[in-house]
């Protein structure tokens, strides 16, 4: 798969993506392939995050970047230069769980041990009239900044250093007072999305809308309040 997508050219679709790093244990979530690999210290972790580093080379600085922690380390692959995944993240996947496999160890889809959750990111959706005039509030109170590539006047705001949500403007014509103006868009592996929808439901919410599915389903809490399971599916 990965010299079919070294020779393909141009941007990689979505569909491209998933299917390159999925059988390592990677998945692809908005615009990033992400991998946890279960630890069972801070030292094993730091070892481990080593060893990917090294593996990784001059490439790792500008597509690279982990989140270490006692029981786990997530790795997080996206080319920086253009906030996308390109072929040479593709191979730096890889080359990763190769080293990682070498260590005894896996790149998985599940976020701890016990697979408490899957690899997930978090967006904030915000409905705006007119998005140019909010947006530099937002960037401002939160100390974002802008994605690669991405600065005009409507485009999302994320967290340059990586730790929080990111947030985007969904346009609106007019405001619609009968629901919350902020939701979250939880973005998950498309293979977790089934799992993630009947635990919200059973767990009290309900399913306002799957019209677009399986880009995106609409859920609510008992008091109407909004979020969205979202995955790549769909989009290309």
């Amino acid at each position: 798969m990965t010299e079919k997508i070294a020779d393909s050219g141009g941007k990689l679709s979505r569909q491209e993506i998933s299917e390159a790093v999925g059988d390592l244990g990677w998945r692809y979530v908005l615009g990033i392939v992400r991998a946890s690999v279960p630890v069972a210290s801070l030292a094993q972790a730091a070892d481990v995050a080593a060893r990917v580093v090294a593996v990784a080379g001059d490439d790792g600085d500008g597509s690279l970047w982990m989140d270490v922690r006692r029981d786990r380390i997530v790795l997080s692959l996206q080319s920086l230069a253009v906030g996308w995944v390109t072929p040479i993240e593709i191979e730096l996947a890889h080359r990763i769980s190769a080293a990682v496999g070498e260590s005894g160890l896996r790149t998985d889809a599940e976020i701890g041990d016990r697979g408490a959750r899957s690899i997930q990111l978090l967006e904030i959706a915000i409905d705006a009239i007119d998005i140019a005039a909010i947006r530099p509030f937002w960037k401002a109170v939160t100390g974002y900044g802008d994605e690669a590539g991405a600065s005009g006047p409507e485009d999302p705001l994320v967290d340059p250093v990586g730790q929080g949500p990111a947030i985007w403007f969904q346009q609106m014509d007019a405001p619609r007072p009968q629901r919350n103006r902020i939701h979250l868009d939880i973005s998950v592996p498309h293979d977790e999305a089934p799992h993630r929808i009947k635990a919200a439901l059973a767990a009290g919410g309900v399913l306002l809308s799957d019209a677009e599915a399986p880009s995106f389903w609409v859920l609510a809490d008992a008091e109407g309040n909004e979020a969205c399971v979202t995955t790549w599916q769909g989009r290309d």
